[in-house]
């Protein structure tokens, strides 16, 4: 009975040895370009925003990884126009936790990335900006738009054998944000990051 008992935990000790070798944890940050596309929405305009945040690598074979994410995103969009004979922009900022969950495909330090993505919605801020000067518009946190996104994600890359990395991806939604259903609202956004992976590739 002992040798079996032995016998199970010497598995379960190489099963989680292997398993926790096979998951390399990391960090990355980087610049979005960010804004919405959906129904009359042809003039909103690109903004800047940015994320940063944790990642999971985790290897399937040598070439395929499963690699979730949890990231702070600012997203969001612009309109320009006129206001009073003045030259105005709209400005709405929305700030997310993502959390990708991507399949990578690794070829050497060359990586392709693709997967669905989760996002929650923790802040929005809507500013308008007349002759220099911006004003916050006086709106309830989260007003118009739902907490939650679902959409997906596809990328490429490169790993270098240290750890560095560099990667280029798209991330779009597939569910509205707009509260109102009769107009949908996805985000769409362009995210250039750089990453560290701890104990390298």
């Amino acid at each position: 009975m002992k040798k079996l008992v032995f016998f199970i935990a010497a598995l379960f000790t190489t099963y989680f040895a292997q398993a926790q070798e096979g998951i390399k944890l990391g960090i990355k940050a980087g610049a979005n370009f960010t804004n919405v596309m959906g129904d009359g929405l042809d003039d909103a305009e690109y903004l800047f925003g940015f994320h940063g945040g944790l990642f999971a690598d985790y290897g399937i074979s040598e070439m395929i990884s499963i690699r979730p994410e949890l990231l702070y995103s600012l997203k969001g969009f612009k309109f320009e126009g006129e206001e009073d004979g003045e030259e105005a922009t709209l400005k709405s900022r929305l700030s997310y936790i993502d959390v990708p969950i991507l399949a990578h495909i690794n070829a050497g330090g060359l990586f392709f990335e693709l997967g669905p993505t989760l996002g929650f919605m923790v802040n929005d801020k809507n500013t308008i900006e007349i002759g220099g000067d911006e004003i916050d518009l006086d709106t309830e946190d989260g007003e118009g738009y739902k907490k939650f996104e679902f959409g997906y994600a596809a990328g490429i890359g490169y790993q270098m054998p240290a750890g560095l990395g560099i990667g280029l991806r798209y991330q779009g939604g597939i569910t509205s944000i707009n509260e109102d259903d009769d107009i949908k609202v996805r985000n769409s956004v362009f995210q250039l990051s750089l990453s560290y992976m701890f104990g390298g590739r």
